[in-house]
C-alpha cells in the first residue's frame, strides 16, 4: 500500500514495470523527462549518477532500470520530494535511489566536487516572467520557470559535481540551444551528442537533448531526429517503445 495525498494518483511506468505518484495540481512528469532518461549515457554495472531538478522522481526511477549504479535525486520543493520518496519506497528501490530535499546550488559543497560519473537534469525551461504572468500554482511555476535556479546554475553545478571525463545530459527547448552550448563550454563541458525531438513530420522541433563530457574534445554528433506522432496523430514506433516497451517484453 502507498499513502496518497489529495488528488495524487499512482500511475504505471509501463515500459519499466514501475509505479509513480503523480498529481495534476502539484506535478506530473512529461515526455521530455522520459526521453532524457533514455538518451543519457548510463554505466551498466556500477557508478554514481545524480539527477538535478528531480521532480517526482521520474528520471531516477527509469534510470534504475538501466544501471545498477547508485542514483541520487535532488529536489528543492518539499511536496515533490515527498512524492518521489514515496514512489521510491513503493517500488522498493531505496537501496539504489537516494533522494535529497535541497537547493541544487548547495550540492557541490554538500556532496563534494567531481564525485559523479553522470549528471542528468530536466530544468525549468522558461526565464522568470513578471509576477503577474507566473502560474498561480507555486509548484508548477517553480517547475517551469527559472525562479529558484537558472540554466547557468544548472550547468555550473553539473560541472562541479561531475568527474573529469564524466557526462552531463540535459533536456531543454531548442530556443535555448545556443545558451546550452555556450554555458556548457564556459564551464568545461564539451557538447558531444545532440538530438532534436519533433511533434511530427513537417513541424519545428520543440525539444532538444544534449550531452557533454567534462574536459572532452570538440566533436559533436547529431543523432537522428525523434518524431513523437505520425500522420494519424498516433505515437510513432520509437515513442511507443520508449513508453510501453518492446513487443516481446510484454
Amino acid at each position: 500500500m502507498v499513502k496518497l495525498i489529495g488528488d495524487e494518483r499512482l500511475d504505471y511506468l509501463l515500459a519499466e514495470n514501475l509505479r509513480i505518484i503523480q498529481s495534476p495540481s502539484v506535478f506530473s512528469f512529461s515526455l521530455d523527462a522520459v526521453l532524457l532518461s533514455r538518451f543519457a549515457y548510463m554505466p551498466i554495472q556500477k557508478g554514481n549518477i545524480i539527477d538535478l531538478c528531480t521532480g517526482n522522481g521520474i528520471v531516477p526511477l527509469i534510470l534504475s532500470t538501466r544501471t545498477k549504479g547508485n542514483i541520487t535525486g535532488v529536489e528543492i520543493q518539499e511536496r515533490l520530494y515527498d512524492m518521489a520518496d514515496r514512489s521510491v519506497h513503493y517500488n522498493q528501490l531505496e537501496q539504489q535511489i537516494k533522494l535529497i530535499h535541497a537547493d541544487l546550488k548547495s550540492m557541490p559543497q554538500e556532496l563534494g566536487l567531481g564525485k559523479f560519473d553522470v549528471v542528468t537534469c530536466n530544468p525549468p525551461y522558461f526565464k522568470t516572467p513578471k509576477k503577474d504572468k507566473q502560474n498561480l500554482n507555486e509548484h508548477l511555476a517553480i517547475a517551469r520557470h527559472e525562479i529558484l535556479c537558472t540554466l547557468e546554475d544548472v550547468i555550473k553545478v553539473s560541472s562541479q559535481l561531475v568527474k573529469q571525463g564524466g557526462k552531463v545530459a540535459i533536456v531543454h527547448r531548442p530556443g535555448r540551444l545556443v545558451d546550452l552550448v555556450e554555458l556548457m563550454r564556459r564551464y568545461g563541458i564539451e557538447p558531444k551528442r545532440l538530438q532534436f525531438v519533433y511533434p511530427k513530420q513537417g513541424k519545428e522541433a520543440n525539444t532538444v537533448l544534449i550531452e557533454g563530457i567534462k574536459g572532452g574534445q570538440a566533436d559533436l554528433k547529431l543523432l537522428p531526429p525523434i518524431f513523437v506522432y505520425d500522420e494519424n496523430h498516433e505515437y510513432t514506433p520509437v515513442i511507443k517503445e520508449i513508453l510501453y516497451g518492446k513487443e516481446e517484453d510484454k
